[in-house]
């Protein structure tokens, strides 16, 4: 069974940020370092919509 959670962003990710794809590459590091096992499935806001298996 998989389940979802809302990961809210650190605030330094937007601000140290130049494009969109270093802000992709940032928010995927945060994610695998902080939260593993957890899967992006899109990001809102400020939040990381991520899948956690369960």
């Amino acid at each position: 069974m998989h389940n979802r959670s809302n990961v809210r962003l650190p605030e330094h990710i937007w601000e140290t940020t130049q494009s969109q794809d270093e802000l992709k590459q940032l928010i995927i590091r945060y994610v695998k370092k902080c939260y593993p096992g957890y899967t992006i499935l899109e990001v809102k806001g400020r939040f990381a919509i991520c899948e956690i298996p369960r």
